[in-house]
């Protein structure tokens, strides 16, 4: 039998906003639970009718967020016919998809969803919300290269925008990105000169693929979830 749960406890599960935020709408009366004028602290099951401000929020489509560190040979695709596809190889219970793209030879960080809301604020250039690499080229690199990948180098016809890179190694670098063109980084690097051996995505955003092994998944946490959700103009817990 399904626990009942608090009613701003629901409201977040669902990604329909911040508990803070449900517990100013319950008090506004913009919440009916049944009919009857939700209140602080009431709980909810799924058999209940629960509505906001005239809509009808149903009890299955809670918003799912989860991270993912993806080996080196997944394909970021949907599509079932896809030998190792992202989605059989994850294995989730429900419907998701995931939030951009990273290279079948790439591995590190992304993001998965339902919220086909946030997609789009998250990918959309003009927000520049940064996304961390370590890579790994061909042959040592001097600082004339970390200048010019710095400031931009020209692909597909335009330059890319200035971007953080930081030495760690003599053919390792960390770079920090705020757009994300198609094979980006490889395509800068081979404007230089250079061939990308590894290629590893470290963070989205402020979520960081630490602790998690390879080819291992969790949800995001409250906080990361607050924080996201913060960063894309929604109201944080």
């Amino acid at each position: 039998m399904d626990q009942p749960i608090r009613i701003n406890k629901f409201f977040t599960e669902h990604g329909i906003c911040s508990r803070r935020e449900a517990d100013r709408l319950i008090e506004s009366g913009a919440v009916t639970i049944n009919g009857l004028a939700a209140k602080l602290g009431d709980r909810v099951i799924p058999s209940d009718r629960i509505v906001c401000s005239g809509r009808v929020i149903p009890w299955g489509n809670a918003s799912v967020y989860i991270k993912y560190n993806k080996p080196v040979g997944v394909t970021t695709t949907s599509e079932s016919h896809v030998a190792r596809n992202i989605i059989a190889e994850i294995g989730y219970p429900e419907r998701i998809f995931p939030i951009g793209r990273l290279d079948k030879e790439s591995s590190g960080l992304i993001l998965l969803t339902n919220d086909g809301d946030i997609v789009n604020d998250i990918l959309r250039a003009e927000f520049g919300h940064e996304r961390e690499y370590v890579v790994e080229v061909d042959r040592p690199f001097d600082q004339s290269f970390v200048d010019q990948m710095a400031n931009g180098v020209v692909i597909l016809g335009s330059q890319t925008r200035p971007c953080r890179l930081i030495r760690v190694g003599t053919k390792r670098f960390r770079i920090v990105l705020t757009e994300g063109r198609n094979r980006q980084i490889r395509r800068m690097c081979a404007t230089l000169g250079y061939r990308v051996l590894s290629l590893h995505r470290v963070r989205i955003m402020h979520i960081s693929v630490d602790g998690l092994g390879v080819g291992e998944w969790k949800e995001l946490t409250k906080q990361e979830r607050d924080r996201l959700w913060e960063a894309v103009g929604r109201t944080g817990a």
